[in-house]
């Protein structure tokens, strides 16, 4: 399986009326001194060979289950990324796995991380829960070969149905945005799939990214970058900005007491405020990693832009990026919702 229903509402400027959960941040001061930078078969599917085979593009390789359904790549390059995020996503946080209150009303026994990735988080959670089953599904089998005895691996379409034997106690989805077409069919399965009173938990960014005291240009090459992103996302059916329309189509699906809280991702190290400083020098260093793989296939593909053109327009955007003048910074929403009791 893999680690939408578009919306025109703009970045920044849907009232997300979450309650004074744990993380909603406000507005950023930037910090005055910074300075600018030119620097076997079990459930679901089992591994099969053909699995293994990647699809090469663009000196990239990609899932082959569920070919060109997942628009990012899965190489060495990008699963250490992933890793990386791994950790910008708990820093976020504060350390923790979830924020949902999973577990708190009856001990958990079994969790569900759809769209795995490499399966880092996976290992956290069982690792931290040792009593708890975990199972991971990805389109891709890049997760490790050593793990805790509580954990399982599969590869799986998250969009194909769902054939679990019993039910979860916590759904965690991790950044899909842009890698599902129906995310009200893929509520209404995790619905049927949660037990009475289990959560399902979605933590995704916002795009494009936005700015709140006007020092991102309407013209910046970083934000007509990011546009261009959504544009090519939405023609593929699978927008980027699909997190905005969580709330409204879990509620559609059955889900109450549904809860959304803000983050910030800045771009660069530009804010004065310590964490946030640490969060966008970690933001930085992930987007310029996955600069290029986010692109490729987005804009040649589907745009139908040339290599050296996207490379030429990344070239760009770097720049921007490192341009600690641009207080600019991508939301993060972190959306759960809980299936009722009775």
């Amino acid at each position: 399986m893999a680690d939408a229903t578009g919306s025109t509402a703009k970045a920044g400027t849907e009232p997300f009326g979450t309650s004074a959960a744990t993380g909603s941040v406000g507005k950023l001061q930037a910090d005055d001194e910074a300075t600018y930078g030119e620097d076997g078969t079990s459930e679901i599917t089992s591994l099969a060979s053909s699995v293994l085979q990647f699809r090469r593009e663009n000196g990239r390789t990609y899932h082959a289950y569920g070919e060109g359904k997942y628009f990012m790549p899965n190489d060495e390059i990008e699963t250490n990324r992933l890793d990386l995020q791994h950790n910008l996503c708990l820093l976020t946080q504060d350390g923790k796995l979830f924020v949902s209150p999973a577990g708190k009303d009856k001990p958990l026994k079994r969790v569900l991380d759809a769209g795995c990735g490499t399966g880092i988080w996976s290992v956290d959670f069982a690792d931290e829960y040792p009593d708890v089953s975990v199972i991971g599904v990805d389109l891709s089998p890049i997760q490790p070969g050593f793990r805790p005895p509580n954990v399982e691996f599969f590869v799986d379409d998250l969009e194909a149905d769902w054939t679990f034997s019993e039910p979860f106690d916590l759904i965690y989805l991790r950044l899909l945005t842009g890698s599902i077409k129906d995310w009200p069919r893929l509520f209404s399965q995790a619905f049927t799939n949660l037990a009475p009173g289990g959560y399902i938990e979605l933590y995704d960014t916002v795009n494009p990214l936005t700015c709140d005291d006007g020092t991102l240009p309407d013209d910046a090459p970083v934000l007509r970058w990011n546009r261009l992103l959504v544009e090519a996302s939405r023609k593929l059916g699978r927008p980027l900005d699909s997190v905005l329309d969580y709330k409204k189509q879990l509620v559609e699906a059955g889900f109450v007491n549904v809860e959304k809280v803000r983050y910030k991702w800045p771009m660069n190290p530009w804010p004065r405020d310590k964490k946030h400083k640490n969060l966008g020098a970690w933001t930085a260093e992930n987007f310029s990693l996955g600069l290029e793989a986010v692109s490729l296939m987005l804009f040649t593909n589907v745009l139908g832009w040339s290599v050296d053109e996207v490379k030429a327009v990344l070239a760009d955007v770097q720049r921007d990026v490192r341009n600690r003048g641009v207080h600019a910074y991508w939301p993060i929403y972190v959306v759960y919702a809980q299936k009722p009791v009775v």
